[in-house]
């Protein structure tokens, strides 16, 4: 499953931390039938069998909706639930190290803070780069934020298309408009709310305009 880039406009990514009750699967399959275009599932504390299984429940609520759907990190369990592919960062396993356990097929994301570390991971196999964090977030604590000059110097720099990360919601995310992203990835502006609907309903209204520059 190759990229395609339009895919990217808006990108979800789990935390069970925010559920307020809900199953994550009811969590994303609200999501994705309210017009996420994206999924990545992120687990850093499940040990390999329960994330596993609950990868594959979330593959059949993606493939039902028709999105691209990747695992953070784990090549393991991406290869082993069938998944789209797989995003890692500049701490967890080299990009071109995953490529050569993913083939050619599946979908390579790398998260990226300066434009060489994005040019790298294009040259190492990367389809698409995750820049942040943008804004201040609650879920990345210790993640350096990324100044908007970085953010269009790395769409600039890279023919892959980049996809902002990073405390972004409805009223901030209009600021990225005109950087050159092809789109947002939120997690708690989804996953935190109450109406998951009626939230992503107004962030793909909103990564449109970003995207279409007309802000």
């Amino acid at each position: 499953m190759k990229l395609d880039k339009s895919s990217l406009l808006l990108y979800a990514v789990t935390d069970r931390t925010w559920l307020k009750g809900r199953s994550l699967a009811e969590a994303v399959e609200e999501a994705l039938r309210s017009g996420v275009t994206f999924l990545q599932l992120r687990e850093k504390d499940l040990d390999y069998h329960p994330f596993l299984e609950l990868a594959r429940e979330i593959k059949e609520i993606a493939d039902r909706y028709r999105v691209p759907y990747v695992i953070n990190d784990n090549v393991e369990v991406a290869l082993a639930c069938g998944a789209g592919g797989v995003h890692v960062g500049q701490e967890d396993l080299a990009a071109q190290e995953v490529r050569k356990l993913i083939g050619p097929d599946k979908i390579l994301g790398v998260s990226a803070q300066t434009v060489e570390q994005a040019l790298q991971a294009e040259k190492n196999g990367a389809d698409y780069i995750g820049v942040g964090t943008v804004f201040p977030t609650s879920t990345k604590l210790d993640a350096e934020a990324v100044s908007l000059k970085t953010l269009k110097e790395i769409c600039a720099a890279v023919s892959i298309p980049v996809v902002a990360i990073g405390g972004i919601n409805k009223d901030n995310a209009i600021k990225l408009a005109g950087s050159g992203i092809a789109g947002i990835a939120v997690v708690s502006a989804i996953f935190a709310q109450d109406d998951i609907g009626f939230a992503v309903k107004g962030l793909r209204q909103v990564a449109s305009r970003v995207v279409r520059h007309e802000a």
